[in-house]
């Protein structure tokens, strides 16, 4: 409704104005005097200076008027120059709409970037968004750092602990054997009882491993003693028997420690005690009478009562062997 009466006093205004121009211009003109002025003005009668003034002031007014109703057409023709033909507006408006609704979709983006104060050119990383950054990486390096710190803890705390499961018995290690020792008398594994004592299983032709294990043990024995105040019997037992003589055994231990003893006897009795003390032994190829024989290489702690206690491989040294076996003794006592 308002619209409609816009529109309506729009197409009214010119004629109005017309109209108005029509009567300023037939007042501004000048008035044919009439005679009555003229004869008046012959014979000096001046009796009309106030109506001429009337006048004059009734003609500024007009042209003041005159002024202000151009001003005001101006004005509206400028601010609604298409206010008289509203369709060409409006199809104007279409065609913009139609043709540029893509860059009117892509410009508000870059107008309302630009009435923000942001670069249109790409939206920068704010200071928020770096720090969220900074914390997520920091969040996921300390979880990996704790998961891996973690996993190696558990591996090592299952490498040391000792599970303990359901006892089986005793292990099936040892027994009784009859040897000769090598003085010349015959033993069993009752003239050991007593006393805590290491076997070890060997030849003496053996070019290195048995000597540089009968080193270990020699050397063994006398930190044993120091720490403990144990005595522990060494006994060396020969899986050779066709060539370690009750002589050839006997020189043979002398070589690393006073205490060793010495123990062989026929291929039945060895195999016999190997078997009993789990210990593997074979003959290699011969060449006349040099030949080698592959055997564990086992040390057995044996307790007081000629019981099975622990065994000790290669792998440990002096001092390891030292200790494990003070271990073992401190806790039987116990």
């Amino acid at each position: 409704m308002a619209s409609a009466l816009c529109r309506t006093a729009s197409r009214l205004r010119p004629f109005q104005l017309s109209r108005r121009i029509r009567v300023s211009s037939d007042l501004l003109s000048p008035p044919s005097p009439s005679p009555a002025c003229t004869d008046a003005l012959r014979h000096g009668d001046f009796s009309l200076p106030r109506s001429f003034s009337t006048l004059s002031c009734g003609i500024e007014r007009l042209k003041m008027d005159q002024r202000c109703l151009l001003s005001t057409s101006a004005s509206d023709s400028t601010s609604k120059p298409n206010s008289a033909n509203p369709e060409t507006k409006t199809s104007g408006e279409n065609e913009k709409s139609g043709g540029g609704s893509e860059s009117s979709d892509g410009g508000s983006d870059q107008k309302d970037n630009r009435s923000s104060g942001k670069d249109v050119r790409g939206a920068p990383v704010s200071w928020m968004s770096f720090f969220l950054l900074f914390a997520t990486g920091a969040g996921l390096v300390y979880y990996y750092e704790n998961e891996k710190k973690r996993h190696i803890e558990d591996i090592n705390t299952n490498s040391i602990a000792v599970k303990e499961g359901p006892s089986a018995g005793k292990a099936a290690i040892g027994g009784p054997f009859s040897l000769v020792r090598d003085d010349g008398k015959r033993i069993t594994e009752k003239d050991l009882m007593g006393k805590w004592s290491i076997l070890y299983f060997g030849f003496t032709h053996c070019p290195d491993i048995c000597p540089d294990e009968l080193i270990k043990l020699a050397a063994a024995i006398d930190k044993i003693k120091e720490k403990s105040g144990v005595d522990v019997v060494p006994v060396f037992i020969s899986v050779d028997p066709e060539r370690d003589t009750v002589q050839q055994v006997h020189e043979y231990v002398k070589e690393f420690h006073p205490k060793l003893i010495g123990l062989t006897g026929s291929p039945e009795e060895i195999q016999s005690v190997a078997r009993s003390y789990r210990v593997y032994y074979m003959k290699t190829e011969e060449e006349d009478s040099d030949y080698l024989v592959d055997h564990s290489i086992v040390m057995y702690l044996m307790s007081p009562e000629m019981n099975f206690v622990k065994f000790y491989g290669k792998n440990h040294d002096v001092d390891s062997l030292t200790e494990g076996v003070v271990k073992e003794i401190r806790q039987y006592r116990k």
